[in-house]
């Protein structure tokens, strides 16, 4: 396989606080020899473990990039034993057009890993990350949230894994972030993920969803700061003591969690998120949008549990997600 055209601006192994950019050449109309420029900050004192830190994966989410732009101007290294990478905009084009999927070409950078250094802009970016910073990572958190189109109840997640003492561990890293509620996660669509690529590579891997609609709020950013403290201090790369706050535990055992619309049309919720809901009982129901005189559709639940995350636009189409039932523990 080629090399990746990608440079970094600045040394990724250096000791103290060093803030440049990932490069990648990208010949377009309005720059012939244009770049995209990814954000990078690589903290580091001594020997220790190395923290990769990720945010907008997806470009509509925000709390990932505050929370570790502030990370970025307030760590010192004397407070650190290690190294703390920090990818605030990982999916930079994506990012600054305030988009799910890269406007470049088009893809969902959460399943464009491990990437491919001929492909496109995204595939670039991915396979640099997944190359050359993640084989670096003893611990990888990636920031996630709703995004424009869905909203979530706060939580930080881990994955079921076939090697039980990565998972363990991706666990105990999980319960240390400390969000309100903490998850046992399936994914439905895990080819081409980040998560997928980091755990493949025995990674300690942990990820969130923090809230959504396209904003973040003061609450969900301040779990986000606490959860990066907690992390790194169970990491062993910070000293101190972590805030550790109630938080519910939740499954995700299969995929009679997910609840998806089999028609379009104008969705009305009947429970909030946080509710509990019994198997059968309807979550939302979706009215026709161009005709009056239709009864509506019921978008039922397929098990008893909590509601987790919704759809946030007021029109649905079939088979867009509705809601997302986990079981408490």
């Amino acid at each position: 396989m080629s090399k990746s055209p990608i440079t970094p601006t600045i040394p990724l192994d250096a000791q103290g606080v060093l803030h440049g950019f990932l490069r990648l050449p990208h010949s377009r109309d309005d720059s012939a020899w244009g770049s995209v420029m990814v954000p990078i900050t690589v903290i580091a004192n001594g020997d220790g473990p190395t923290a990769l830190l990720t945010g907008a994966n997806h470009g509509d989410e925000y709390e990932g990039p505050i929370a570790l732009q502030d990370l970025a101007v307030s760590l010192r290294p004397e407070d650190i034993r290690g190294r703390v990478i920090i990818l605030p905009m990982m999916n930079m084009p994506a990012f600054a057009a305030g988009l799910r999927c890269s406007p470049v070409d088009g893809r969902n950078m959460n399943r464009s890993f491990p990437g491919t250094p001929d492909g496109t802009v995204t595939q670039k970016i991915c396979h640099f990350i997944a190359t050359e910073l993640v084989p670096m990572a003893d611990l990888v958190l990636d920031f996630h949230s709703g995004g424009r189109t869905l909203d979530f109840l706060p939580f930080a997640a881990a994955h079921i894994l076939d090697d039980k003492t990565q998972e363990a561990a991706c666990m105990a890293a999980m319960q240390a972030f400390n969000a309100p509620y903490s998850v046992r996660m399936l994914e439905i669509d895990s080819v081409g993920m980040f998560d997928t690529e980091v755990e493949r590579q025995g990674k300690v891997f942990v990820t969130t969803e923090l809230g959504g609609a396209g904003t973040a709020t003061a609450q969900s950013v301040s779990i986000a700061r606490k959860g990066i403290r907690n992390l790194l201090i169970h990491a062993d790369i910070l000293s101190g003591t972590p805030v550790v706050e109630a938080t519910i535990q939740l499954d995700m055992p299969d995929d009679r969690c997910f609840v998806f619309s089999q028609v379009s049309g104008m969705v009305e919720y009947l429970i909030e998120l946080g509710d509990t809901v019994a198997q059968d009982q309807p979550i939302a129901r979706v009215w026709s949008s161009d005709r009056t005189g239709d009864h509506p559709t019921a978008c039922l639940a397929s098990r008893d549990g909590i509601l987790v995350a919704r759809h946030v636009p007021g029109l649905i189409k079939t088979g867009d997600f509705v809601g997302l039932v986990a079981v408490q523990l």
